[in-house]
């Protein structure tokens, strides 16, 4: 007997928890935080936050988003989406530049 939709996406949906405690991490947070203090917009403290940690897992940089520049979970992926563009093209960019 096959399990019943909802069953099955409550297996699918259950939200995964991230450890933050990282030093590096926790730096990332306090520092986009401080960044929205300013007065700047949550795309400069998410582009700062993704500065410091691009080479996390995707995950992890989407919950560093939502504590730090204070994006909801789906708008903190567009945000990581768009950061990662952003670098890939800058880095390209630089790559032939030389």
């Amino acid at each position: 007997m096959s399990k019943k939709p909802q069953e099955q996406a409550d297996k699918t949906n259950s939200p995964v928890q991230i450890d933050l405690s990282k030093s590096e991490l926790q730096e990332a947070i306090m520092q986009g935080q401080a960044v929205l203090k300013e007065g700047k917009t949550k795309a400069d403290a998410a582009r700062l936050i993704f500065s410091l940690i691009q080479n996390e897992e995707k995950d992890v940089v989407v919950a560093v988003f939502v504590e730090g520049a204070n994006l909801t979970p789906k708008g903190a992926l567009t945000y990581w989406y768009n950061c990662r563009r952003r670098a890939a093209k800058e880095a390209k960019k630089a790559a032939t530049s030389k």
